[in-house]
């Protein structure tokens, strides 16, 4: 079973929706008894850092899950992607949940569109589990102001927005995709079913 984590953050459903059609089982929770018996974890996340962060806080869940993304597959998506990270100076620097090293920073300003949403092409750094069968230059969606600075080690995938943009980091069994698995078409539901795989295997 794969917990989604309820914390108020949007985009739930459509990470529950896509985990279905999967028939991967899964269940949006808020317990930390579930958190803890499930197989693997799904932070999604859409919105400002500040507040997602605040909202977390507030189910007194982030310690809990800091503690059990060592134990088990992890997956933070879109904003839950950033919020692995040590911190975000989205509207103020705020402390994230410090899984991966580095910080989330506005995409400079090349004269490409700010938000950056639309599909673009994974640009493979390192395999890794999650990008099993996944090609260089398949495309995934992304809806995304701002991104992650970190390491080239801990990136598994970039894209290309002006800038090079970390687009799937990991360390260890703790993943983050900056774009939207679940509305990504043939290539995200692959990297759901592969972190399912991650999950029955752990």
């Amino acid at each position: 079973m794969i917990a989604v984590v309820d914390y108020g953050a949007g985009n739930l459903f459509s990470v529950l929706n896509a985990l279905e059609y999967l028939k991967i089982p899964a269940k949006l929770t808020a317990d930390g008894t579930e958190l803890q018996q499930a197989d693997a974890i799904i932070l999604p996340g859409v919105g400002a850092f500040p507040d997602a962060m605040r909202m977390l806080n507030g189910t007194g869940l982030t310690e809990l899950l800091k503690e059990e993304a060592q134990k088990k597959p992890f997956l933070g998506i879109c904003l839950g992607m950033q919020m692995l990270f040590e911190s975000s100076c989205e509207f103020e620097v705020t402390a994230g949940l410090g899984l991966i090293p580095g910080e989330i920073v506005r995409i400079p300003d090349t004269g490409l569109k700010i938000p950056h949403m639309g599909w673009n092409q994974l640009e493979i750094n390192q395999r890794c589990p999650l990008l099993d069968g996944v090609e260089e230059k398949d495309s995934v969606y992304f809806v995304h102001s701002y991104m992650a600075q970190t390491a080239p080690e801990n990136v598994s995938a970039y894209c290309d927005y002006g800038v090079k943009v970390p687009a799937l980091v990991r360390k260890d069994r703790i993943y983050g995709a900056q774009f939207h698995p679940e509305k990504s078409g043939a290539v995200g539901l692959r990297m759901l079913r592969n972190f399912a795989a991650m999950a029955q295997a752990k």
